[in-house]
């Protein structure tokens, strides 16, 4: 592919990048509203949670192909979207369980697993960001 058409390329994934990271935030802050604008119908309690975790999925993956600035020291795009998408169940997750009250027998482990791979990677990144100083 050519240079210009690379170049096109990269605006056409930015935009979509953008356009999902506006659908993404639509979601999490008005999932009802979204729900019924887009499908014309009254999202109950449950329809809202799955819209909610549908918007921090759109969020990472907008976030994975976010053009990368090329700096050393930032995360790869998969270890930066799997860490906003782990962070950010988790935290809606443990939300759900406290303050909504919602939750069965696998909520508070699903928040620990998510919570533990968000640590994971940002630990391994942060040993491999060291690793290469060392070697350099």
């Amino acid at each position: 592919m050519s240079a210009r058409g690379l170049d096109r390329l990269g605006k056409t994934v930015a935009f979509s990048a953008v356009v999902e990271i506006g659908t993404a935030l639509l979601l999490l802050a008005a999932p009802a509203l979204v729900v019924s604008w887009l499908l014309g119908v009254a999202a109950d309690a449950t329809v809202q949670v799955v819209s909610r975790c549908f918007g921090i999925a759109l969020l990472a993956l907008a976030t994975a192909c976010w053009p990368e600035r090329g700096s050393a020291a930032s995360a790869p795009p998969a270890v930066r979207a799997m860490f906003i998408y782990n962070a950010l169940i988790a935290l809606l997750l443990a939300y759900l369980a406290t303050v909504q009250q919602m939750g069965g027998p696998l909520l508070w482990p699903a928040v620990a697993l998510h919570a533990v791979v968000g640590l994971l990677l940002v630990a391994t990144w942060r040993r491999q960001l060291g690793t290469k100083a060392t070697s350099s």
